[in-house]
Parts: C-alpha cells; structure tokens; sequence
C-alpha cells in the first residue's frame, strides 16, 4: 500500500531512544545520561542564557556558535538552520527546540536536536570543529533499486560530488542530482555544521556515505555532525533559475559538422549590423539618463542635508575653527608654559590658553615628526570635551530624558510615540537640564490605541525598536527601546552605530554582562568617578528597554519607578535584539515625508 510505503529502521548500537519520524523528515535527538545538572544552579542559568543567545543571532546569520561561563559551569552551544530557510522559519524552528530540548533531556548537561531544517546543540564540553559521527541514525526505503550495480555507482558518484562541494562552501550546504537512467534522475542532499573546516566536514559526511544500504533506493543519515539523504525523487527546493538571457545575446556556436555557406554568411552580417545600430544608440541613452538621474539624487540629497542640519560630523569648518597667527598662540597659552600643559601625547603635547575675549581654548604642539593631520586632533578635541560630562551630569540626563518620555506617554493629554528619539534630538541647557527635541516624525495615539502601523518607515537606524524597522510597528514600548539605545550611549560614550568595527553595542554590553563585569562598558574618560551601583542599574534598565519581545519591555513609569528605587529587585533581562543595519548607512535618517496614514490597533496596555 502508498501509505505504508516508507519503512524506518534504526541502525545503531549507541542510540538509547526510539523515534517516530518518518523517512521524509530524519531526524536525531541525544541525551547525555553522563552527567546532570540541578535546577537554579550557574550552569542552569548559563544554559538558559545561551539558548537565548543561539536563537536570536542565528536566526538572523542561520548559523551560530559561542560559550557561555567559566569552569566547571562552562556551557557550549551551537545552533544552525539549512541555507534555504527563510528566517522567519529558522527562528521558528530555533524557539521551538530551544524549548523541546529541555523537555527531552531534562537536566542534561549535553544535548542534541536536529531535524530537517535546523540543528540545536549544547554540552559541558568543548566540541566546536570536532566532527562527530555518532551516534548515528540510517532511515532507508523499503524499495530496493531495480539495478543495483548502476544505482550504487551514481549515488557514490553523487554524493562524493555534493560532499566536495559542500565541504569547501561557507554554507557547508549542498543540493544536486544525476542520471540514474535516461529517465529518472537521482536527487542528493548534504549538510556538515558550518563550524567544521573543509577536511572535517569531507571526513564526516565520507563516513556516512559507507555506511549507506547498498541496495535501496532512497534514504537519510543523520549524525550530530553531519548529514546526507537520497532518493528517486526531489525532496529539496530546486535552486531558482538563471535569468533568462539577453535578446541582444550572442547566438549558441555552431556544431562541428555543420558548415556555413555564402548564403549563410550575407544575411548573418546585416542582421548584426542592424542590432548594432539599434543597440548602441539604446545604450547610450541609458547610460546618459543614468548619470542624469544619479547628479538629481546626489543634489536633492545635498539641499535636505543643509534643510535638516545634517552636517557630516568630519567637517568642522565653522564660525567656532578659525586659523589664528602664531603670536594670538603665543599670547593665549603664556607661550607654551607648562603650567597651562594638558598632557603629553605620541603627537604631541597640548596647552590650554584663553583668548583676548575669554573664550578658553585648547592647543596642541605638534612635534616635527608627529604626522598628524586634522582628523586626529579633531578625534582627540572631541574625547576631551566628553570629560565636562561627569558621571553626576549623565546621571541627570538619564533622569531627565525618562521624565520627558513619561510626560509623552502618559501624562500628556493624547499619547505621544516620538519615534525618532536619539542623542541628536535630546537638548541640553545651561543646568545640563536634557529636553527632547524634534517632533517631525511623532504621532498621536487616541485614549484606547496602544499600537499604529505604517508601511512607511522613518527613524534612524540603530536607534528604532525592531518590530518597527522590520514591520512598520510603533508603540511606547518601541520608544523605549530608542531609550534603552540612549542609556547605554550615555554610559559608554560610544555611539550606536561607531562602536566597533566587529560588534555593536547592544552586543558588546550583553557580553559583558553576562560575563559578570559590566562595569567594563563606562567611558573611560569618567576613570573612576562614578557610584558603581548606579552605573551597574542603568546598564540594567538600558538592557531590559532593548529587549527583543515587545512585552519584556518595561513601560516609562515603571523605568522612573526603577531610577528613583534602589530597593526595587529588577527582572533579569534576556539578550537584546539585534537589527542589521541598512547597507544606506546606520545613522541616515529617511526624510521621505509619510503620505499613509497609520492603521490603528485598540488593545489592552502592555504589561510591564
């Protein structure tokens, strides 16, 4: 009968479980019975951190490995979906394991999920680049191949192909097919884990192919480390197709054999002398509109930079960068004595001084070999003005944005979501008093909307919430998370966006905090004037305002409540969202007016 066309059997003396899956969607689960852990314990908390941490970077990279504490309560975890997942289908996949894992191996200290399109991974030992080929679980077709010695022969010749080919891919992915007969192709699939280097991969996915029934004609083999399935028809999604070539293209080449005539000759000529003076003239116009078109963009892009104020942050050309003579240099800093000497660099050494007006300034005296240009003195000008922002000063700030944000959110006649909160818009007066600026892209909630959605998004990058980059979702809760992007700035004295060329910020402060120092985030430049445990809350409150989940999120209220009271035990936050930035640039805003107007979503207030 079809039904029962697919028979699994499981092949292994060193699998202590059985499994229902069917052939069409191998799958392997492991325990380790070796050693276990107890509930509440670091390396508890260190396994829950970690599975957090593998789903929400390798849903967005399908591929992602790291380790989670010290010692003995060290936990390694690895987490992958197949190339041709979507990532809404890799998260999916991720969350659920990362739940059914624990379920399955309850306590364990080492455990493996692998299914058809993603594999979850954890264990109290190291076993990054290490292929693993065991245990191992063989699902077969009943249905043997109708000429044995033939079949054998192309699926070895497929399958050593795909495993070359996959072993040298970044993807460690590859999909293929060959003739078995005139008629009826053979498909193949293999997979290794993206952390094997190509000699690991090839060895573990050659080990699997030996162990392959000879005879049958469809089948799957599933390790920890690798995998592979066959069969007589396609059970993977076809790669898409090449685009369909030029009408301008050159014709196939004849064969050998054939021979061109006089005849032939004449009207193969006109014919490309026609498309030549067809072609040539369309190429050119195109070319010349795109120039046009891209000398329009670059000078409208030009005019709402000066009609928005955004100034490239090198340029210092202004009213307050003038060149002065040497003698106004002289006369400001008591020529260069060293009572008004700042520090002593690699460039060289920096004076203060004042001007005949009162304005204070800052000279630096370049030694003659030094080779500094304006950018570094500009770099280093900047790192010293941060030092007036003393830890107190940031403190207020802090204070002062939350009250603002409050204010907008609840205590204003109608609800106000910002939607474009960063360090740019936020105002400081004399007393260092913070005030939120610029409320071109804000929109209004009537008494009972809780959420609006726009399929226009606006915002700069880096500082918008993802549900709101991604899907054009706003809320309170989305302008929270600009808040939590601003605490952590504020700490730092680092940008969002400038932090490090390899990692962002929201990365860099959740690795430390999970590594118990996060207090190796402040400004340097504050050194050690700063109340410890008020710099560790803001980095605390910062991380639970970046939270992924839009319900983890506290409200402002309940921020100020967490500001104002150090009695108030905070929840425990979860890794922070990630968001790749736009290839445009992270800090761009998108000055294209809204034309839509926003849908409205009445619901119950999100819980803190």
């Amino acid at each position: 009968m079809n039904i029962i066309k697919v028979v699994l059997l499981l092949v292994t003396s060193l699998l202590l479980f059985q499994t229902q899956t069917r052939a069409e969607d191998p799958s392997l689960v492991v325990c380790s019975s070796s050693a276990n852990y107890t509930s509440g314990s670091k390396f508890d908390t260190n396994l829950d951190v970690l599975l957090s941490s593998l789903v929400s970077n390798a849903s967005q990279n399908r591929f992602y490995n790291t380790s989670i504490g010290k010692d003995n309560d060290t936990v390694y975890g690895l987490a992958q979906c197949r190339p041709d997942t979507t990532i809404e289908d890799c998260k999916t996949c991720l969350n659920n394991f990362s739940v059914e894992i624990i379920k399955r191996c309850p306590k364990g200290k080492a455990a493996l999920l692998r299914e058809k399109y993603c594999v979850l991974r954890y264990s109290n030992q190291r076993f990054f680049s290490e292929a693993d080929s065991s245990p191992i679980m063989i699902y077969y077709n009943t249905k043997n191949a109708s000429d044995v010695p033939l079949f054998s022969q192309q699926r070895g010749s497929l399958l050593n192909d795909l495993s070359e080919s996959a072993a040298l891919e970044e993807s460690k992915f590859m999909t293929g097919s060959i003739n078995y007969t005139n008629s009826q192709p053979l498909y193949g699939l293999v997979e290794c884990t993206k952390d094997l280097k190509y000699s690991s991969c090839l060895s573990c996915l050659q080990s699997l192919i030996s162990a392959i029934p000879e005879d049958k004609s469809g089948g799957a083999i599933v390790t920890s480390s690798c995998t592979l399935r066959y069969d007589l028809y396609i059970f993977f999604d076809p790669p898409s197709p090449p685009p369909p070539a030029s009408a301008a293209a050159s014709p196939p080449p004849l064969p050998n054999n054939t021979t061109k005539t006089p005849s032939d000759v004449g009207p193969a000529s006109d014919s490309s002398s026609s498309i030549a003076i067809v072609v040539v003239p369309i190429v050119i116009g195109v070319l010349l509109l795109i120039v046009v078109l891209c000398a329009f963009l670059l000078r409208r892009n030009k005019r709402k930079k000066r009609k928005y104020g955004m100034i490239d942050e090198t340029e210092m050309i202004s009213a307050d960068s003038l060149h002065f003579d040497l003698r106004t240099i002289r006369v400001a800093t008591d020529n260069f004595c060293d009572a008004n000497k700042l520090g002593q660099g690699g460039f060289g050494a920096v004076y203060k001084g004042a001007l005949p007006d009162g304005q204070e300034i800052a000279v630096k005296r370049l030694s003659k070999n030094s080779g500094q240009g304006s950018q570094e003195f500009k770099n280093e000008v900047g790192s010293s003005k941060k030092t007036y922002l003393d830890w107190e000063r940031r403190y207020k700030i802090i204070g002062g944005i939350a009250r603002g944000l409050l204010y907008l959110h609840e205590d204003s006649r109608l609800r106000i979501i910002h939607r474009d909160l960063k360090a740019g818009n936020i105002l400081l007066d004399k007393e260092m008093n913070a005030k939120i600026s610029d409320f071109g892209m804000a929109k209004l909630f009537v008494v009972d909307q809780t959420q609006g959605n726009t399929s226009r998004i606006a915002g700069t990058y880096g500082y918008m919430a993802p549900e709101y980059a991604m899907h054009g979702q706003f809320s309170v809760k989305s302008d929270v998370y600009s808040f939590g992007v601003l605490i952590l700035e504020i700490v730092s004295g680092q940008k969002i966006y400038r932090f490090h060329e390899s990692r962002d910020l929201l990365t860099f402060t959740w690795k430390l905090w999970i590594e118990g120092i996060p207090l190796e985030l402040v400004d340097p430049t504050l050194t050690d004037n700063y109340h410890s445990n008020e710099v560790v809350r803001c980095i605390h409150i910062g991380l639970l305002c970046v939270q992924d989940n839009i319900e983890d999120r506290p409200t402002m209220s309940s921020v100020m409540l967490m500001l104002n009271s150090f009695s108030l035990t905070l929840a425990s936050p979860t890794a922070p969202a990630f968001f790749t930035t736009s290839t445009t640039g992270p800090n761009k805003p998108i000055m294209d007016l809204e034309l839509e107007t926003s849908s409205i979503i009445s619901s119950m207030s999100y819980s803190v």
